[in-house]
């Protein structure tokens, strides 16, 4: 090397989600059939596809909550799949919101998004409190606090969850079909508080069938099926004149 230059000069920068050849089976049954993905800091990538084509199984590898047969996962350089590695505590980066939206009905809510810092993280209650307020303000829920998850809306219930997940700090989230158990005039609010995020910055990845959120807030649409990804790009590009035969199906099925 000559000149000074620096080994990192002109080199892309570090993704913050990398996913190479990750290939996942249940028995015989290959779900992901070599997924090659780089996810950069701040992008909100959009998945879409058929059901079961592949698209939550990929996004439930991301965390490895469904080790993969093969391949690697990276978070921020890290590979999570490499022996020695402590998972847990770099699960904690990664913030999942599941289309159910699992909270604890016996907790109210401030104690469902304080538990995991104060238990994981060792944090005071008084800080951790103060945290989940101004959370619960930022999804528009201030005055749901002291109740608890059977006195909500199904809505309400699933920006809790993702006040939760964002109480652990985490570098990225991912969206699993948060929407799709909602009724159809409660879906708004919870993509309000998706778009918020996007607009934070906020690294995402997004299983969703909501086109319109794709279309708007997705700086890059993919498109999943029989395992593998049959196409990507410009949310607008791909929507509106899709390269690929099978994604133009899809998109005939989905927008009409």
């Amino acid at each position: 090397m000559t000149g000074g230059a620096s080994p990192t000069a002109g080199a892309a920068p570090e993704p913050m989600v990398e996913l190479r050849g990750v290939h996942k089976s249940f028995g015989d049954h290959e779900v992901l059939k070599g997924i090659d993905l780089r996810i950069a800091r701040g992008e909100v990538v959009a998945i879409i596809g058929p059901s079961g084509g592949g698209k939550s199984t990929l996004l439930r590898c991301v965390n490895l909550l469904e080790s993969v047969t093969a391949g690697q996962v990276l978070l921020e350089g890290t590979d999570l799949t490499a022996k020695g590695v402590d998972l847990n505590l770099i699960r904690r980066r990664i913030g999942m919101v599941f289309q159910q939206f699992n909270l604890f009905p016996h907790l109210s809510v401030l104690q469902n998004l304080t538990l995991a810092p104060r238990k994981l993280l060792k944090r005071e209650r008084a800080a951790t409190e103060e945290r989940a307020h101004a959370l619960l303000a930022r999804v528009g829920l201030r005055d749901k606090a002291q109740g608890f998850p059977k006195q909500l809306s199904g809505g309400q219930q699933q920006r809790v969850a993702i006040a939760r997940a964002l109480m652990m700090d985490p570098h990225v989230m991912l969206f699993d079909e948060v929407t799709s158990a909602l009724d159809p005039e409660l879906v708004s609010e919870v993509l309000d508080v998706m778009r918020d995020l996007a607009e934070s910055g906020m690294t995402m990845l997004c299983v969703t069938h909501e086109m319109g959120f794709a279309r708007e807030l997705g700086d890059r649409l993919v498109f999943v099926d029989g395992g593998i990804i049959a196409e990507q790009g410009d949310p607008k590009q791909v929507l509106d004149h899709p390269e690929q035969d099978r994604t133009r199906q899809f998109l005939r099925k989905v927008l009409r």
